[in-house]
């Protein structure tokens, strides 16, 4: 069978979840189910693995839907335990304290303090954490949902306290040849890792300053009254400071400091730099900008997530209200940090199955480990700090619970999916796993003018699995060889493929499953993809064309 006949095949539950949830606008719960089925189907018959196989990579998808679905939970119940306690209502009004212009908050609110979020503890977390909180803030959740996804983009790739690179890359690409040529030139391959890092945080900090601006020419477009993109650009003083307070941080972190912290220090320092100067008024737009009524917005606009703010459990301080918040940041951060012994006490604990059916095929969750475990931690220290009742905290219980049996059922299927595709290299014919087989024909198509398509390829591995560190782990040794094929740089290409993979979080089908479910949207998620297609374009193209620019034009190269 010729590449590009096996190409073609392999895409088409791709092309087919996109037909089903952005062209006929079906929703997730609907065509995910489909959409698995064909995978199976392709993977059975053409792939030819085994049924077995295909059994245990669905089993191995469900551990890591557990997973997901307990962070969604964590995220939900944290929210709602700060709805009934009050705080949320004193946190929308410190947002109408800076400023009462959405365009202002989202600066704030989801790019910074979702960057933080990110990293910190990645996987999704920002969009969980994030949307619900802006629908607390008056925020449609549609527009929520959007947000959310967008700023899983620049901040991505080193979520999680650098995992896309130090797990992803480094597990997608450390071998013996490539670690012996590095040792040959006196490198190691913590300083190949280094290398990607410089280059990525140049990337990412050239088009990711333009990401907050983006998210408020988004919001005015879609969600506006006058459905007016000027409207969003209005406030560019502001949300160009806000991307530079961000990216320049990041860009100086990850040079001096390597993977670990650009994301969480660049965001630490812009939340502080941002919040600070808003406060004072500076680059503040002449004219707030503010949703339309909400008795006017069209019902796809709004999820079953409702915030009632007017019951408030006494007085309390603004800092009082956040401190939950900061300190699921503090633990996340405490927790993930390699100096301390709480993350190797939190992973020791584990639920493995390391041999699905005799297939070699393993999963595991690290239940301590997870972020939803920190949520549950600090719902529990917010009952008591804010002297809750314990009628609040059980509505706040059955609130979080019926938005969860909503998301269940979608990724049951859409996570599966993904771990067939992953594992569709394990057959007898000799056929590459479905998303090598893609990568392939399209290195085979281009030919030297790969820098530009590079990023494409990272994000469409988010986009199967959801994961900027799975994209890395299944497509960093590919264009790395692609590159040495190419007698190019390959530090870049390896670098544009990180830098794609966080872009694609943004079109990643589970990831937006996730984000809507804690604001109770399901069934819009292909209205979601429609408009978070838009900025994923925009980053690849972008971030591809620089690549070009500094392999081709400004001749970077390896020191080795």
């Amino acid at each position: 069978m010729s590449l590009t006949l096996q190409a073609f095949l392999a895409s088409l539950p791709i092309l087919a979840a996109a037909a089903l949830m952005v062209g006929l606008r079906w929703p997730a719960k609907v065509a995910m189910p489909v959409v698995y089925v064909l995978a199976v189907i392709i993977a059975f018959f053409v792939w030819e693995i085994p049924g077995v196989h295909i059994l245990a990579s669905t089993f191995q998808g469900f551990f890591i839907t557990f997973d997901i679905l307990y962070i969604i939970f964590g995220a939900i119940l944290l929210l709602n335990t700060l709805k009934y306690s009050g705080a949320i209502r004193v946190i929308r009004e410190g947002f109408s304290g800076i400023s009462d212009d959405r365009r202002v908050q989202l600066v704030i609110s989801v790019w910074l303090f979702g960057a933080f979020i990110e990293g910190a503890a990645g996987f999704g977390t920002p969009a969980a954490i994030a949307a619900p909180l802006l629908v607390a803030l008056g925020f449609p959740a549609a527009a929520a949902v959007m947000l959310g996804m967008m700023v899983q983009s620049t901040p991505v790739t080193f979520g999680a306290a650098g995992t896309p690179i130090l797990v992803g890359v480094k597990g997608g690409l450390e071998n013996p040849e490539l670690t012996q040529l590095l040792a040959n030139n006196g490198l190691t391959f913590s300083d190949y890792l280094q290398l990607v890092t410089n280059h990525v945080v140049f990337f990412h900090g050239i088009v990711g300053t333009l990401m907050p601006l983006l998210m408020s020419v988004m919001m005015t477009r879609f969600f506006g009254t006058n459905k007016s993109w000027k409207e969003g650009l209005a406030v560019w003083p502001f949300a160009l400071f806000g991307g530079l307070a961000f990216t320049v941080p990041y860009y100086l972190t990850g040079i001096f400091l390597g993977p670990e912290f650009p994301t969480l220090l660049g965001s630490l320092i812009g939340l502080g730099i941002v919040t600070t100067v808003a406060k004072k008024g500076f680059f503040l737009p002449r004219e707030t900008w503010d949703f339309p009524s909400e008795k006017d917005w069209p019902k796809s606009w709004m999820g079953t997530l409702k915030m009632n703010l007017s019951e408030s459990n006494g007085k309390m301080g603004l800092a009082k209200a956040w401190a939950p918040y900061l300190l699921v940041a503090l633990l996340l951060v405490l927790s993930r940090l390699n100096q301390l012994p709480i993350k190797s006490l939190l992973t020791s604990i584990a639920f493995n199955w390391s041999d699905m059916f005799g297939t070699g095929i393993g999963a595991s969750t690290k239940l301590l480990y997870l972020p939803g475990t920190i949520l549950m931690v600090v719902v529990l220290i917010t009952y008591f700090m804010h002297q809750m009742k314990t009628v609040e905290l059980k509505a706040a219980f059955k609130d979080s619970a019926k938005v969860i049996l909503g998301a269940g059922f979608v990724l049951i299927f859409t996570v599966p999916m993904v771990r067939v595709y992953i594992n569709s290299g394990v057959n007898d014919i000799g056929f590459s796993s479905m998303p090598i087989v893609m990568a392939e024909w399209v290195a085979v198509t281009v030919g030297s003018i790969w820098p530009l398509f590079a990023p494409s390829i990272g994000a469409l591995g988010a986009f199967i699995a959801g994961s900027n560190t799975v994209s890395n782990l299944m497509f960093a040794l590919f264009q790395y060889g692609v590159a040495e094929k190419l007698s190019i740089t390959n530090s870049v290409v390896v670098a544009l493929q990180a830098v794609g993979a966080a872009a694609g979080n943004m079109i990643a089908i589970h990831n937006v499953v996730a984000a809507s479910a804690t604001v109770g949207l399901l069934g819009q998620e292909g209205a979601t993809l429609r408009k978070t297609f838009l900025p994923t374009i925009y980053y690849v193209l972008a971030v591809g064309v620089l690549g070009y620019i500094t392999i081709y034009m400004l001749g970077w190269t390896d020191p080795f």
